[in-house]
């Protein structure tokens, strides 16, 4: 059983990994609407990919016996000056959840629990990959900037992401 702490922070962790999801989502319907289909179904994989970390979080708070709390989802931005801008919020974004998985880690630490710690490492994994594809998305459309043909290019490398097994 988890103690009540990491029980508490894993949850609030469970609706961070939902609002990610959200955030992408947001994210998507304005790349969408400015007509950057490649970049809303980058961000419509990301939302899948984070409300597949939420999931996992949920297995693993069940898993050991403890309860899921699920609490209201905040809303999140729904537009940005540029294409830029909305793509520096994905790397801003990522930072912060890497900054949570870590403190989460933390506390797995001090409670000595242990399952916890072992699950928390692939989180910890997942978020170095997930802060340099968000760097490699900010550098790439910072160099194309408002260039039509750089965006379309990018858009069209973006439009075949796939998800991998484990996202």
């Amino acid at each position: 059983m988890l103690s009540k702490k990491v029980e508490t922070a894993l949850n609030k962790q469970m609706n961070l990994e939902m609002y990610s999801s959200y955030l992408y989502l947001s994210m998507a319907a304005y790349f969408d609407g400015i007509n950057l289909e490649g970049f809303a179904h980058w961000m419509k994989l990301q939302a899948q990919e984070e409300l597949m970390h939420s999931i996992k979080i949920f297995d693993h708070i069940l898993e050991r016996d403890s309860s899921v709390k699920l609490e209201a989802i905040k809303a999140p931005a729904a537009t940005w000056k540029t294409p830029v801008a909305a793509c520096q919020a994905v790397l801003k974004h990522e930072k912060f959840n890497t900054k949570q998985i870590n403190t989460l880690m933390d506390l797995a630490y001090s409670e000595k629990d242990h399952e916890s710690k072992t699950f928390l490492q692939w989180f910890i994994d997942e978020q170095v990959e997930e802060e340099a594809t968000a760097s490699t998305l900010v550098e790439r459309v910072k160099m194309v900037k408002d260039s039509g043909g750089g965006l379309f290019m990018l858009d069209r490398q973006l439009a075949v992401r796939t998800l991998g097994p484990q996202e």
